[in-house]
């Protein structure tokens, strides 16, 4: 009897350890399912083996925008004055939509007032005539830029997109130094060495910056402008695939910089006095002679007489040679081949 009661307990024991496990495997399906149905999937990691690196040759078109474009907006700019640049670069491709790019970019930027502005308009146009200043600067910049992809691509190099629009920003700093022919003569008519040449603008302190200044000058407390300086670069552009190691690259940016001395101009006239026995930064300066027939003769600090057109080359508030609140920029427009580091052509093989 004992046995019979031991073998009874025994089976249920095992029944009911077995419905146990029955019911803990419906739950455990019901909670797999639920997870099934509620998965949107996990954000792939961009592994190493889809990291790669390429090299970029780039030939651009500079614009500039700047005290000495054919209006005051400063949306302005003459377009027959575009000049070509060089860059090479180097990308890191580090997740699906992000690139990193360091470059190097030469090139030139100029502009004319004699050449852009509108000699008859009796307005704006007349008065950027008569000034008659110009420049050429040439441009060494690095920068390095973000670029962010429309279209991602989570794979290899290999199955990148074909094509995908992209916008970019980044920082760079540059190397600038405006530059100008001199006149024949200076404005008191005497003949210059330098008539003809390139001459560097900066060490003349073309708006007194490095004159003894009174203070109540319009150009009082200015100092010396830097040839190196810093700016933004940012914009957008479109990358086509030509093969599998190898893009082309179209883009339009701009770089926001952060003074207003790319063109040597900025402020006010000074009296030409102040710059003593330094007849090349007097001829600099002021220029108007050149186009227009001048009628205001003034004593300068020096003791010199000169004779200039009225509102321009003398010392009054007035006497404007430049918009000093607004910061010159320069567009650059360009066309970029690039080919990825390490990689080959994979090409399918046939027996």
């Amino acid at each position: 009897m004992r046995k019979l009661l031991y073998v009874v307990l025994a089976v249920f024991m095992i029944s009911v350890a077995h419905q146990a496990e029955a019911q803990m495997s419906r739950r455990n399906i019901k909670k797999n399912n639920k997870r099934i149905s509620t998965f949107r999937g996990r954000k792939a990691w961009f592994a190493k083996e889809k990291v790669y690196n390429a090299i970029g040759f780039s030939v651009s078109a500079l614009n500039y925008y700047g005290d000495l474009a054919p209006r005051p907006s400063k949306f302005s700019t003459d377009i027959s004055f575009t000049k070509p640049a060089l860059a090479f670069s180097f990308s890191h491709r580090f997740g699906p939509r992000y690139t990193l790019t360091a470059a190097f970019m030469y090139g030139t930027l100029k502009g004319s007032d004699a050449e852009s502005a509108d000699k008859n308009d009796t307005g704006n146009g007349v008065f950027r005539y008569q000034r008659n200043l110009s420049f050429r600067n040439r441009i060494k910049e690095f920068s390095v830029i973000g670029t962010f992809d429309l279209f991602p691509n989570s794979a290899t190099y290999i199955s990148r997109v074909k094509w995908t629009p992209y916008a970019f920003v980044g920082v760079a700093v540059f190397l600038h130094n405006p530059q100008a022919q001199a006149p024949a003569v200076d404005p008191q008519g005497n003949p210059l060495p330098e008539a003809g040449k390139w001459v560097d603008l900066q060490p003349l302190g073309t708006e007194g910056q490095y004159a003894t200044l009174q203070e109540g000058d319009a150009n009082y407390g200015i100092k010396p402008y830097k040839k190196i300086q810093p700016a933004i670069p940012f914009g957008i552009g479109a990358r086509f695939r030509l093969n599998e190691v190898m893009d082309l690259a179209a883009e339009i940016g701009f770089r926001y910089t952060f003074t207003d001395y790319l063109d040597d101009v900025s402020k006010n006239y000074v009296d030409l006095g102040v710059f003593q026995g330094n007849q090349l930064a007097k001829a600099m300066s002021y220029r108007s002679s050149e186009v227009a027939t001048p009628g205001t003769t003034y004593v300068g600090r020096d003791g010199g007489t000169y004779t200039v057109v009225s509102g321009y080359g003398q010392e009054f508030p007035d006497n404007v040679r430049g918009n000093k609140n607004n910061r010159d920029i320069y567009m650059v427009t360009t066309v970029r081949v690039t080919y990825i580091l390490g990689k080959n052509f994979h090409r399918a093989k046939f027996r």
